[in-house]
């Protein structure tokens, strides 16, 4: 992990002032002067691709705005297998949750991807979140949206067989990403070890039904990369698997 040094404060900046007035922040409705406190508190932060961002255990101290990359969330269990809890997109939030409770991390973050991570310290935050009520508001609706998201998951990582699993992940993954310009491959490239923990599977489980849906001419494999053939083939797998 690095930081921009002194002639990279432009580009430091230009990154600070997207995760403020990209066209969904939460940050939208701040006035100027809300703006550039919270511009004062903040640092750009670049990790590359396989960088641990912070890690169970480790103290919340700021809240980091992803700007470019992508980055997993996760959890390890008993036996060492990780269980991918969200896939964060730009411009999106990561360890928030304990930011906002007073807590350490109870999950773990690396980069999939090289990342741009704009870092908003908790007391600069939090002197504008006391004198924003609606600021506070639009929080709680990316909690509450996040919420939902989150019990979605857990239904379906708990219910659906195998198959089910796997293609409401490959779902999620387009949702989330979308398409490359072709229309068809999804704009992610994962692992199928990742694929395996954002399913709730195991590695080689991942690859035999991945392997099987391609025999089936549902998705194409081409190395990491997942074309889509038949979506609504894979939606009623997700449905009903």
């Amino acid at each position: 992990m690095y930081l921009y040094n002194k002639k990279d404060v432009r580009q430091q900046k230009l990154d600070c002032d997207h995760c403020l007035n990209y066209k969904d922040s939460i940050f939208r409705i701040l006035d100027d002067p809300e703006k550039n406190s919270l511009r004062q508190s903040s640092k750009c932060l670049y990790y590359n691709k396989g960088d641990t961002i912070f890690s169970e255990g480790d103290k919340a101290v700021g809240l980091l705005c992803l700007v470019k990359g992508i980055v997993k969330v996760f959890m390890e269990g008993n036996s060492g297998r990780e269980q991918i809890i969200r896939l964060a997109k730009p411009v999106g939030f990561i360890g928030y949750k304990a930011l906002f409770a007073d807590e350490n991390h109870n999950v773990s973050a690396i980069a999939i991807e090289d990342c741009t991570i704009c870092r908003i310290n908790k007391e600069g935050l939090f002197k504008v979140l006391r004198s924003n009520n609606e600021l506070c508001l639009q929080i709680m609706k990316f909690f509450a949206s996040e919420l939902k998201l989150s019990n979605s998951r857990t239904v379906t990582l708990t219910q659906k067989h195998i198959r089910g699993r796997l293609a409401e992940s490959l779902i999620f993954l387009k949702d989330t990403y979308g398409f490359e310009k072709n229309g068809k491959t999804l704009n992610i490239c994962l692992t199928r070890g990742d694929i395996a923990h954002l399913s709730n599977m195991t590695t080689s489980n991942a690859i035999r039904t991945l392997s099987a849906f391609a025999k089936e001419e549902i998705i194409a494999l081409n190395g990491k990369r997942i074309e889509i053939i038949d979506m609504g083939v894979l939606e009623h797998i997700s449905e009903f698997g």
